[in-house]
């Protein structure tokens, strides 16, 4: 019933009283299971990370619709603290998984302009951290070199290689770091030397990143510098990377990362609600056992049955036709969220739209995955499912104030 420019109008204004009430939350007295991102009102209870969603999605449409806005100039890098502002107020309300939705918006990033570069580093920093940890205790026979660290760096090598190859076309630059490469290669199965063959590795990274400097110096091309940050960031995001695992999570997120990667079972801790959801999905078989018949979630072996893990219930009731249908309705509606998204006249309602695409494609794919046992359990809901009064009004919000931007999108302003 609001006039659509409404949105545009008061766009950050909406957004800063959801970033003033994220920053109150913080000092909360209340505490639910370890989180203070709830404010209880007598029998009310809200949690506004929620809400800042669709707040934080319209401030970023109406910067982005500026008539001069380019994504590639750094002087618009503010998009960047539009996203952080939020996420650093959920992160200190020890709600880390909320904050988490917030790294979505790059897809509405990639559709706007962003360098698939970017994407790609993403990507790669996903790998090195996987590859990187899993693999960091298992050593190459007769040696000392872990075969986590050696691959990781044996992948920033590769990536880099490849990036020159795309984006530098320069032969002498490709054959100098294929040079690298070898020597990395031989080290690993020409010397049967027992030592640790990863700290040869490092001085070959210094060499690779100073080379890619000096061709950037001597043709004035800035790709090499980039190409050149990409691997020095990738061995600082590594190492760093060892160190947060080690010293700064939450010995529980630590454990459920240990848990994913296969590092440990704990069937009775950490692990425990793993082996549950496994069990709930598999014992549904094709059809499932039935609506209320589910022996898992019925008798409360699986925790939090009605919020994060609800996808447990639709996989052992209704079993893969249930569950496959769920996920086709998502796709739907993900794929209908695009098409809408594509056809609005302004930026302002594309920008919004995808970010409300790319807020639902992260909930369902983190929140199905972590009940596959695919993803980190980091408690987010499955939009429209999962109890909750928050969730459910936060979904609301985003869904139709982009439907009402797109039944406007045709009208003809005086």
């Amino acid at each position: 019933m609001l006039d659509d420019r409404f949105y545009d109008t008061f766009a950050f204004i909406i957004y800063g009283l959801l970033v003033l009430l994220l920053f109150g939350t913080i000092f909360n007295p209340h505490s639910i299971k370890g989180s203070h991102s709830w404010l209880v009102i007598g029998p009310l209870r809200l949690q506004p990370a929620e809400f800042a969603k669709f707040a934080t999605a319209l401030a970023l449409a109406k910067f982005m619709s500026a008539y001069d806005y380019n994504i590639n100039q750094w002087k618009h890098s503010a998009t960047l603290a539009i996203i952080l502002v939020p996420m650093v107020c959920i992160v200190l309300q020890r709600e880390t998984g909320s904050a988490l939705v917030y790294l979505s918006f790059f897809l509405m990033f990639y559709r706007e302009g962003m360098p698939g570069s970017i994407l790609f580093t993403g990507v790669a920093m996903v790998i090195y951290f996987v590859v990187g940890i899993r693999y960091a205790e298992v050593y190459f026979p007769d040696s000392l070199t872990s075969v986590g660290k050696f691959s990781v760096l044996l992948l920033i090598q590769l990536f880099s290689i490849g990036m020159v190859w795309v984006y530098c076309n320069s032969r002498k630059a490709l054959h100098m770091l294929m040079c690298c490469l070898g020597v990395s290669i031989v080290l690993l199965f020409l010397m049967k030397v027992p030592f640790n063959k990863a700290y040869v590795q490092l001085p070959m990274m210094a060499v690779l990143i100073g080379y890619l400097i000096w061709e950037g110096l001597g043709s004035r091309l800035h790709s090499y510098f980039f190409i050149a940050l990409f691997a020095l960031g990738s061995v600082g995001f590594f190492y760093g990377a060892d160190f947060i695992m080690n010293n700064v999570m939450e010995p529980h997120q630590r454990s459920r990362i240990n848990v994913l990667l296969g590092l440990d079972e704990d069937l009775r801790g950490a692990g425990y609600n793993v082996h549950q959801r496994e069990i709930a999905i598999g014992s549904g078989g094709l059809e499932g056992k039935g609506f209320l018949n589910g022996t898992q979630t019925k008798l409360k072996f699986v925790p939090e049955q009605d919020t994060d893990f609800i996808f447990c219930t639709v996989g052992e009731e209704e079993g893969f036709v249930g569950s496959a249908g769920v996920l086709i309705l998502f796709l739907l509606l993900i794929w209908r969220l695009i098409y809408l998204s594509e056809r609005q006249p302004f930026r302002f309602g594309r920008v919004y739209g995808y970010c409300v695409l790319s807020i639902f494609l992260f909930h369902v794919f983190i929140n199905v995955g972590m009940v596959l046992g695919l993803t980190p359990v980091i408690g987010i809901p499955l939009p429209f499912f999962s109890y909750g009064g928050s969730s459910l009004w936060g979904f609301t919000f985003l869904l139709f104030i982009f439907l009402r931007l797109d039944a406007s999108r045709n009208l003809i302003r005086s």
